[in-house]
């Protein structure tokens, strides 16, 4: 028996994205299950695994229930120490705990104005007062990650290789893409290494792969295709 991992719809559930990818990228098995998000038959689907109560949820092949993503990276790193789930640097691996924590409890305005879409780019967004302090912050604490430990040489990401860190900015950088957000180059080049993901882009094909009417969020009248080619 191993891993079972409880998601929700693909081209919306920036949660579900972030669990996912704590398997992918790491290279641990899994078994995928859909769980009605947006067909309306989540609270059913949810009682099976109670206590928890949102995607994604983890089941441990002893049958143990997870819920939250940052119990989910945490378990893993447990499970599987030599994955590089988190950066092997002490300082490093603080402050990469430190971005996932903020991404978990912040940015409120960003993930309420900007809600993950995997679709479409959103045409002349208009972006408010709090939800361009969101965008500075970011610049503060991702420009920080890239001034302090960083490595060109080993990847694009936050620390250099792949860490927890970037899956749980993965919906991040989707958000800024699919809304046109004003961000630095810098930022944009990391926007533009997740999208260009094969893990990334294997997951938004599934998500828009799916046909909803009506469309869970409104797109504007006049939406541009994705940044990146699918």
């Amino acid at each position: 028996m191993g891993f079972d991992l409880f998601i929700g719809d693909k081209g919306f559930s920036s949660w579900s994205l972030r669990g996912w990818l704590l398997f992918e990228k790491f290279g641990i098995n899994v078994q995928t299950h859909m769980l009605g998000l947006y067909s309306g038959t989540l609270k059913q689907d949810m009682k099976k695994l109670a206590p928890a109560r949102f995607v994604p949820t983890v089941r441990t092949p002893e049958g143990w229930v997870i819920g939250e993503s940052t119990t989910i990276a945490e378990t893993l790193a447990e499970r599987f120490p030599d994955a590089g789930i988190w950066p092997q640097d002490a300082e490093a691996r603080v402050f990469a705990r430190w971005l996932v924590a903020e991404i978990h409890a912040g940015f409120a305005t960003l993930r309420g104005d900007c809600p993950m879409q995997l679709f479409k780019q959103v045409d002349g967004f208009e972006i408010s007062p709090d939800l361009q302090a969101d965008i500075d912050r970011l610049e503060v604490m991702l420009g920080h990650a890239f001034d302090h430990f960083s490595d060109a040489n080993q990847g694009p990401w936050l620390f250099g290789n792949y860490s927890a860190a970037d899956a749980f900015y993965a919906p991040v950088a989707a958000r800024i893409a699919g809304y046109n957000l004003p961000v630095s180059t810098r930022l944009a080049a990391y926007v533009h290494a997740h999208l260009t993901d094969p893990a990334f882009k294997a997951w938004r094909a599934d998500g828009i792969s799916v046909s909803y009417d009506p469309f869970p969020y409104d797109l504007g009248p006049a939406p541009k295709p994705w940044p990146v080619a699918d």
